[in-house]
């Protein structure tokens, strides 16, 4: 029996509240409680040299993981390798700090303030920055700000395959075309237009694509398996859960603990650092994210194919809205 008026009243206005509730905390939590965690830095020179730099790092229990490096030529292959957010160099005039603002802002950031802090009085810093963020973008917040925009192209795109009943192999080229194009258009405009992306323009659209295509699988998936509340599930997947634990904005190690962790292993998430790898470091630490990405397009297309296969199986009634519309036959002469 369906639920009255009064009780669906009610049931919304209890809804709201909590949904804003769960909104709240995804998205204010993780910014509440930014701090390193683990965050991967490099230490460069001789022992007797850097053992200071690596006692500096450690006076923060759990907040740097340090690696040693040789040189300066090293450590700087490994922060353009993305195997570290910057690395300090043992200089005889001083320390000397690689950064890469492309790999986080933020990050950069910290590391320079970090450094400066704990070098003895009098001391002047030199700061270098590796892989530096374009000019249309000199704080990452454009970047930053492109995740949500493109999660929410992939939320549509699963939801319209849905509530348009398109099955089988035209839920396939719908979810593909619209990726691609949809990779095509969002380059076309970070690129070209805002300055914001400075890598091989076609690779980023392939990230662009796969993002939505993983998101909009992710969705039509549940939804094929689900029904209309899969819409629902995948939305707050990936808008809610996904789109604060990214660390597109800051980086995952700035995230609270595990949590960071979590948020690459979301679409949204992955697709922030597949895109980052692509667009600054010429494809570097590129394949975790990739696998991760193709995952979920994988699983998500193989779902709205197997619910394809479920309703062609069952047995059609005349109330479902996929049964063919049946004409009355006349009534016998009496």
């Amino acid at each position: 029996m369906p639920a009255s008026p009064t009780r669906r009243m009610i049931g919304v206005i209890l809804l709201i509240p909590l949904i804003a509730a769960l909104a709240l905390s995804a998205f204010a939590w993780p910014a509440a409680r930014t701090a390193p965690h683990d965050l991967p830095v490099g230490v460069a020179g001789p022992a007797a040299a850097t053992a200071p730099l690596q006692r500096g790092f450690e006076r923060q229990p759990g907040a740097f993981e340090v690696h040693r490096y040789d040189d300066e030529a090293a450590a700087r292959a490994a922060v353009e390798e993305r195997d570290v957010y910057g690395a300090v160099v043992a200089a005889p005039e001083g320390p000397h700090l690689l950064t890469a603002s492309a790999a986080g802002p933020a990050v950069a950031q910290l590391l320079r303030e970090a450094v400066t802090a704990r070098a003895p009085a009098g001391t002047q810093v030199r700061v270098t920055d590796v892989v530096a963020t374009p000019p249309g973008d000199p704080r990452g917040g454009v970047f930053g700000a492109s995740m949500l925009p493109l999660s929410l192209a992939g939320v549509a795109t699963g939801a319209l395959v849905s509530l348009l009943a398109l099955r089988g192999v035209r839920a396939l080229g719908t979810l593909f075309g619209a990726a691609a194009l949809a990779g095509l258009m969002a380059t076309a405009l970070a690129h070209n237009w805002l300055d914001v992306l400075a890598g091989d323009w076609w690779a980023e659209a392939g990230v662009f694509g796969l993002a939505v295509l993983a998101i909009g699988a992710t969705v039509a998936g549940l939804a094929a398996l689900l029904g209309r509340a899969g819409i629902g599930l995948g939305a707050l997947l990936v808008a809610l859960l996904g789109n604060p634990l990214s660390g597109v904005s800051s980086a995952p190690e700035l995230l609270p603990e595990s949590v960071g962790a979590l948020g690459q292993w979301l679409p949204p998430g992955a697709s922030g650092s597949l895109l980052r790898s692509v667009a600054y470091f010429d494809g570097n630490a590129a394949a975790t994210p990739a696998l991760t990405l193709t995952a979920w397009a994988v699983l998500g297309l193989a779902a709205v194919m197997l619910g394809a296969r479920r309703t062609a199986a069952a047995p059609e009634t005349p109330d479902s809205p996929d049964a063919p519309a049946r004409t009355r036959e006349p009534a016998p002469a009496a």
